[in-house]
């Protein structure tokens, strides 16, 4: 949307990144952009202050802005360079590449807010994407065309896993589909270490996927609105591969609570009080604005992978709470699990999936799953016992279940392709209808002439019984 009439207004006052501009002559609409006649600042309109004052977010040059100083409305809002030129770069907010190749072209851009698909075009697939990774696979499957949430708290997992996945759904797959429908990925760096983004940044430019694959990145260094931008910056690359280059698009994003903590500051900033929880009251909108854009339509879909940070491992807080609702599957990463050496830290009674029914995921995978929750389930309540009196005071029936869930969380553990210089490991990919057959197996007592050491770290049972004959 354009403004036709070119609004002129005056800085009034400057908080943090958020400057409050006094229009004398129009009105400017939300989202425009602003700039003074040198071009020497940025900003963007961001909510109403008052009559005739707006609250705007500072984008560039917060150094030269003072009280008086003189910004115009551009007419237009924030746009992000798209299309096939930003596969295999790492870019900004503002389009500026990251990675010392060559200027993108500006020209072809779209405006970083948009709507969602019409209701009508909106497409639901049932489809498991199988990504190789047992716990994932088995728990709490991705779909096509779905979202996915892996939800754990600092430093037990959640980049690793995230990288693991996109390195599994593109290497093997090349960025092609059988049905020739070309598959890309974008991969939205929002509020986290730049070193990350590097890392991830070398590890596909060796797997060769790197020519997938868009990166945005909008580091924690960045200002609260670079943030907040930086991810609708990134739904608006991949609107552009599924709506105009007609991709199936892979999103992943890490993290999304960084997104909504982004929102917080920009709401401090501007003086709104917060709701009861103490997070803005536009939490529930802005979250519904990011995710409904994510959606798959008739042509194509938009699977979403998003990293969760859980501040202080609180699920329960709201900053986390708004984000459950637009999850098909979710991964909750357990600081309890991560202190036992299993990897991933995946809490297997914590985690599940709208998507887990015998119509969608067959019977025996169904009945695998019941029967691994049951037994798992029995043998928490047995934690406390063995703590007491140990494993061996149990009952025969009570030591059996007890010792089958140690089985089925040592299976879980698996060895990353990603980390395999710093674990020494070589990386393990198991297919669904391997994992399923070994889980019955587990359950069933198939394998209880083995120990559940033997299980901890290995692809499937197969390969450990081939290396030890």
């Amino acid at each position: 949307m354009l403004n036709q009439t070119h609004s002129k207004g005056t800085i009034q006052t400057v908080s943090g990144q958020v400057a409050e501009v006094l229009f004398s002559e129009g009105h400017p609409i939300i989202h425009e952009v602003l700039s003074d006649s040198e071009k020497q600042v940025l900003l963007q309109v961001y909510a109403a202050s008052g009559k005739n004052k707006y609250y705007c977010l500072i984008l560039k040059g917060r150094d030269h802005l003072n009280k008086g100083f003189e910004v115009m409305g551009k007419g237009h809002t924030l746009s992000i360079p798209v299309g096939s030129q930003v596969l295999g770069r790492v870019m900004d907010l503002f389009g500026t590449e990251q990675d010392g190749g060559k200027k993108l072209d500006l020209s072809l851009s779209k405006p970083v807010f948009g709507p969602a698909p019409k209701y009508r075009d909106i497409a639901s697939k049932k489809e498991i994407w199988e990504t190789g990774i047992k716990s994932i696979d088995f728990i709490s499957p991705l779909v096509k065309g779905g979202k996915i949430g892996l939800f754990g708290g600092a430093g037990v997992g959640k980049t690793i896993l995230l990288t693991e996945l996109l390195h599994n759904l593109l290497t093997l797959q090349k960025g092609e589909k059988t049905d020739k429908t070309k598959r890309v990925s974008v991969f939205a760096g929002v509020g986290e270490r730049v070193r990350e983004g590097h890392e991830l940044f070398h590890e596909l430019k060796e797997k060769n996927v790197l020519s997938h694959v868009a990166l945005l990145y909008g580091a924690m260094g960045e200002s609260a609105s670079m943030r907040f931008l930086t991810a609708l910056a990134a739904v608006s690359v991949a609107e552009q591969f599924r709506d105009a280059e007609e991709c199936d698009v892979l999103f992943l994003m890490d993290n999304v609570f960084r997104f909504a903590q982004a929102g917080s500051e920009l709401s401090t900033l501007t003086k709104t009080i917060p709701s009861e929880d103490g997070y803005q009251p536009t939490l529930t909108s802005e979250m519904a604005a990011f995710h409904e854009r994510l959606t798959s339509t008739k042509k194509n879909v938009v699977s979403a992978i998003e990293a969760i940070y859980v501040p202080s491992d609180d699920l329960l807080d709201q900053g986390v709470q708004a984000i459950y609702p637009y999850l098909d599957s979710i991964i909750t990463l357990s600081r309890d699990v991560y202190q036992e050496g299993i990897f991933p830290a995946i809490d297997l009674l914590h985690s599940s999936s709208s998507m887990i029914s015998p119509e969608i995921v067959g019977d025996q995978h169904y009945e695998a799953l019941i029967a691994a929750q049951s037994i798992l389930k029995k043998a928490a309540g047995l934690e406390r016992m063995v703590a007491l009196v140990g494993e061996n005071e149990l009952s025969a029936d009570n030591k059996t279940i007890y010792r089958r869930a140690r089985m089925i969380k040592n299976y879980m553990s698996q060895p990353f392709y990603v980390v395999e210089v710093q674990t020494g490991r070589k990386g393990a990919y198991v297919p669904l209808k391997q994992t399923v057959e070994d889980v019955s197996g587990i359950v069933s007592g198939k394998f209880d002439n083995k120990k559940p050491e033997d299980l901890y770290m290995i692809g499937c049972i197969e390969e450990k019984r081939d290396a030890t004959t």
